[in-house]
């Protein structure tokens, strides 16, 4: 059992960053009053896990070296749409790579003393999720923003240590609106190498990529891997609007460096999710055709063996008859995990219907 809760966590994600990226990200960025102590416990952290950033570096040359031999599934979809649900699914596959919980907090630290510091990640962390009671270990798949955001500066995920400015990463670092050519040069070259040490760490030939912030990056994704596939989760806007606004609330509480208001919160993430709608369906067209496919959370619930099974067929992807037992074992042990139910208000109703209802009339929902 972890040795903290989650919103007592008395330093954030970033101290597992490499010195240049932490500098970079804070420079220039207000730390309020209430948020000092956290602020210099983090950097002090993270100035000394530093140190060994040149032991790391040499390791990984020769892993730089190596090619990949599949290009990437990506499984898309706004925050609290299913895909950390259907992440876990497909990882089932022993032929994917994936990046970890632990590489998410410590993707600086993967060839060097990993051992010594996963088993002290453990020690502390949660073992489950306040959003939603999902599982929590160091070795399960984790969508790898986070471990982007601890390898340089040109995140979205900036965000959750400085919310006062998330539409401005919105823009930037989500749908690369506003990034410049250097830029986006360092985060292709970021996200390789995340990529090439997620796959040497789980022994993976494919990565297996759940990433919410990828669904705005299409045009970037496709001009590096012009043949991989994307799977798009569409899910009830009412629901997605509940439960990003309590995950958005939790999770930013032990990251954040700024004093920011519920409301805020609110008010942001209605706006996100209607210029990451509209940059979606935008750019989709730049995925060749037989490599994308949208499929409705729902019924992925209803029956996720079936559609898994379909979603390997339709996108041409290896290894579902080597792996569709342990996709039925998985399966059998979530029959018991009770999710979160929500209740839709006449104020939850109004807000959605008025700013995404586009998604409402697209995708078929209502009430």
């Amino acid at each position: 059992m972890g040795l903290l809760e989650f919103d007592k966590l008395p330093i954030n994600t970033l101290v597992g960053a490499n010195w240049k990226t932490f500098k970079e990200v804070t420079a220039n960025r207000r730390i309020d009053k209430g948020f000092r102590q956290k602020y210099i416990l983090t950097k002090s952290v993270c100035r000394l896990l530093s140190t060994l950033q040149p032991l790391e570096d040499a390791r990984f040359r020769k892993l730089a070296q190596t090619p990949l031999e599949m290009d990437p599934v990506f499984i898309l979809g706004h925050w609290r749409s299913g895909t950390t649900f259907v992440h876990n699914v497909f990882s089932c596959d022993k032929h994917f790579g994936y990046n970890t919980t632990y590489q998410t907090v410590f993707p600086n630290l993967m060839l060097l003393g990993q051992p010594f510091f996963k088993k002290n990640m453990s020690f502390l962390m949660p073992d489950r999720r306040p959003t939603d009671n999902m599982e929590l270990k160091v070795d399960l798949p984790q969508e790898e923003e986070f471990a982007l955001a601890n390898m340089m500066p040109y995140t979205y995920y900036n965000f959750w240590f400085f919310p006062k400015h998330m539409l401005e990463y919105c823009d930037r670092y989500l749908l690369f609106n506003e990034i410049t050519p250097e830029e986006l040069n360092i985060f292709k070259e970021t996200f390789l190498k995340l990529i090439k040490i997620s796959l040497w760490n789980t022994k993976g030939i494919q990565f297996l990529s759940k990433n919410p912030p990828h669904t705005g990056r299409l045009e970037a994704l496709v001009e590096m891997f012009p043949d991989a596939k994307f799977i798009y989760l569409k899910r009830n806007p009412y629901t997605v609007f509940e439960s990003t606004r309590s995950f958005f609330t939790n999770t930013i509480q032990p990251l954040r460096l700024q004093d920011i208001t519920n409301e805020q919160i609110e008010e942001n993430l209605i706006e996100v999710y209607r210029r990451l709608f509209y940059k979606f369906e935008e750019t989709k067209k730049l995925i060749p055709e037989g490599n994308l496919i949208e499929v409705k959370f729902e019924d992925f619930e209803k029956d996720a063996y079936a559609i898994t099974e379909e979603i390997y067929r339709s996108l041409h992807i290896p290894g579902f008859e080597e792996s569709k037992n342990e996709i039925e074992k998985y399966l059998g042990k979530k029959k018991g995990y009770k999710k979160n139910q929500y209740t839709y208000d006449d104020r939850t109703v109004k807000i959605v219907e008025e700013n995404w209802g586009m998604a409402l009339k697209k995708w078929g929902y209502s009430i």
